[in-house]
């Protein structure tokens, strides 16, 4: 992996570590995300391409402020789950009746609400109840044949 340049919004040396997956630019953190993000348009990377040749116009805002494209590095981008498979999850009866359980609900709320969510998580992945719905979300959008880290049998 190549040592990070300079932020292309705050010029912060050596800090960008994102890329926005529209244009390319390397940011630094979220409010530079955001700032870049008022100036990006989903044909940012056409607009750059046609304004180096001296041509085109400046790229229009976003279309949808916080979207998670936004703030994904190169690596996490390939762990996304497109919109037709979380669709499958609101159509789950198994969830549904997970859902429905107060105690699970008490433990999502808890981890919406969390300011360190990655810690809570990792204590949550001990919790029974809770491995149970992650199992169960997981199956859902990434059933077994589509798993990459199975073993072979």
């Amino acid at each position: 992996m190549r040592a990070p340049g300079p932020c292309a919004e705050c010029g912060a040396g050596a800090a960008a570590r994102y890329r926005c997956p529209r244009c390319g630019t390397a940011y630094c953190s979220v409010p530079c995300c955001r700032t870049h993000r008022e100036r990006c348009a989903p044909g940012a990377r056409r607009e750059k391409e046609k304004e180096a040749a001296g041509q085109g116009s400046p790229p229009a805002p976003a279309a949808s402020p916080g979207a998670p494209e936004d703030i994904l590095s190169e690596e996490e981008e390939q762990d996304r789950v497109p919109p037709q498979k979380l669709q499958l999850l609101g159509e789950s009866a198994e969830l549904r009746d997970l859902l429905r359980n107060p105690h699970l609900r008490q433990l999502l709320l808890a981890l919406e609400q969390a300011r360190d969510k990655s810690s809570l998580l990792r204590r949550l992945m001990q919790e029974p109840l809770f491995v149970e719905f992650a199992d169960c979300c997981l199956g859902i959008v990434e059933p077994p044949e589509e798993k990459e880290n199975v073993l072979p049998e």
